[in-house]
C-alpha cells in the first residue's frame, strides 16, 4: 500500500477543539475516520512550529488520501498537506529510467 506522510496545521477554530478535548481524543477521532477510509496510522505526532501535527500513513491509493484531505480541509478547522513517500526500491527504480531534460536557457 501506497504510504504517505500527512502535515496538518490547526486554525483558530481547530486549535480550540484540540485545547477543549486535548490531544489523545483529537487522535482517536483522526485514526477512527482514517480508519473507515480504508487508511493506517504508522505514526501519529504532535509538533512544534509550523506543522502541528505528523502522520505517516498507508492509504489504498491516492484518490482516497487526497479525499481525506479534501474532507479535512473543508472543514476549515485544519490545513492539510500530503506528501507521497516512495521507498529506496522505488527511488532506484527512479534512478534507471531515462529522462530527456533540457534546462530552461540551454
Amino acid at each position: 500500500m501506497p504510504k504517505y506522510l500527512v502535515s496538518a496545521s490547526y486554525a483558530a477554530e481547530g486549535a480550540k477543539g484540540l485545547l477543549k478535548d486535548g490531544g489523545s481524543k483529537r487522535v482517536k477521532v483522526v485514526t477512527d475516520m482514517l480508519k473507515s477510509a480504508g487508511v493506517t496510522i504508522e505514526a501519529f505526532y504532535f509538533a512544534l512550529g509550523k506543522n502541528d501535527v505528523f502522520i505517516i500513513a498507508d492509504a489504498p491509493d491516492n484518490a482516497t488520501i487526497a479525499a481525506v484531505a479534501l474532507a479535512t480541509n473543508s472543514s476549515g478547522a485544519v490545513h492539510v498537506s500530503t506528501t507521497a513517500l516512495m521507498t529506496p526500491a522505488e527511488m532506484d527504480a527512479a534512478t534507471k529510467k531515462s529522462i530527456n531534460y533540457t534546462p530552461p536557457g540551454k
